[in-house]
């Protein structure tokens, strides 16, 4: 049977949290159609660009900043060169000529899908927590359709409509675990703080690992630290004598989960459906800096199936963390998931979002 051809855009996120889900929808998308055109736009700046790239997929940007805790004369700058970055999306949909485009958060996100609005091109959006950003927000006012994470969300985005489809997490991530149901035998701690890593972490981490240490503890440790705070991390290592793989970015997330036996990380969107989708028993801690301190919420969401417990930043510290660590090594009935967890995970949210853009790039 002959396969449609299909030409989409998606726009928005400048982090893997935002691009890691699009590039699962995108690929979804290539199985479904014989001639799959795809082009990415990110704001200038940041990882966006060099992650798309990494991944092989072509990439155009804006000049578009946030406005979020800005002050008022950043704000007013931001909103001055507004139509400056309709005016360059305006010039990407032209030379580019999508059936679609999906925006997937992030300020970036904003321009693409009004000049695709104006255009008269389909657009959808996705939002992946559970408090809806401020550029989602506004674009589920215009937008064709809306895809959401949570079910609570469509009530905050005023889209009684809206399409629940969890997050989409990479297939090789279910893969690779599906493969190797079993951890390695010695208990394995993965340690990470979302792609651009988290030094309070990496510093509360290494405290606890130096107290189970001196209590005869040992666990197998996968550090991913981020680019920033590597080289500080390794020393304190070094100098306390601790043992673990402490690496900048972890480019295979795959092994290093079917390793896990147990994850501390923060609470992005993309981590708590990969962690319910995968069954990580896993230590939260969510970024307190999040806009809507949307990273609460999403961690709760997790730890309400049974397999998660929430650590706010404010209250975490070496011995907060080895206390946790020790009772998972040793209690293997501290973090079981509940059927709680079958309403959260929804590891077909890429397929589900891939097959909704083919039939509304269709109509």
């Amino acid at each position: 049977m002959e396969r449609p051809q299909i030409s989409i855009i998606v726009a928005g996120g400048g982090t893997g949290g935002h691009l890691f889900p699009a590039i699962s929808v995108v690929k979804e998308v290539e199985k479904r159609s014989d001639q799959c055109r795809v082009l990415f736009i990110v704001g200038k700046g940041g990882r966006g660009a060099e992650i798309i790239e990494r991944h092989g997929y072509q990439v155009s940007t804006v000049d578009v900043e946030g406005m979020k805790g800005r002050g008022w004369k950043k704000i007013v700058s931001v909103l001055f060169r507004l139509p400056k970055s309709i005016a360059q999306s305006m010039g990407h949909i032209r030379t580019f000529d999508p059936d679609v485009v999906l925006g997937v958060g992030g300020y970036s996100a904003g321009p693409v899908c009004i000049a695709a609005r104006i255009r008269g091109i389909p657009t959808a959006i996705h939002e992946q927590n559970t408090i809806p950003g401020f550029t989602n927000r506004m674009l589920a006012k215009i937008v064709n359709k809306v895809f959401v994470s949570f079910d609570q969300t469509r009530e905050l985005l005023n889209r009684p409509e809206a399409i629940v489809t969890g997050t989409p997490i990479r297939q090789e991530l279910i893969d690779s675990v599906d493969a190797h149901k079993t951890p390695q035998s010695k208990f394995t701690v993965l340690v990470m703080g979302g792609s651009q890593g988290a030094m309070a972490i990496n510093k509360a981490f290494a405290d606890a690992l130096h107290l189970l240490k001196s209590r005869g503890k040992s666990p197998a440790v996968i550090h991913q630290t981020g680019q920033q705070d590597f080289q500080r991390t390794l020393e304190d290592y070094k100098a306390r004598g601790l043992e673990g793989e402490v690496i900048p970015f972890i480019e295979d997330m795959a092994e290093a989960y079917s390793r896990a036996h147990l994850v501390i990380c923060r609470a992005g969107a993309s981590t708590i459906f990969e962690l319910a989708t995968l069954r990580k028993p896993a230590i939260l801690i969510p970024y307190p800096f999040a806009a809507n301190r949307h990273q609460d919420l999403n961690a709760q969401a997790l730890a309400d199936t049974g397999g998660a417990v929430v650590v706010f930043e404010k209250d975490m510290d070496g011995e907060r963390l080895a206390s946790l660590v020790e009772r998972a090594m040793d209690d293997k009935e501290f973090l079981l998931y509940t059927e709680a967890v079958e309403g959260l995970a929804r590891p077909r949210a890429a397929a589900d979002i891939a097959d909704q853009l083919m039939e509304f790039a269709a109509r």
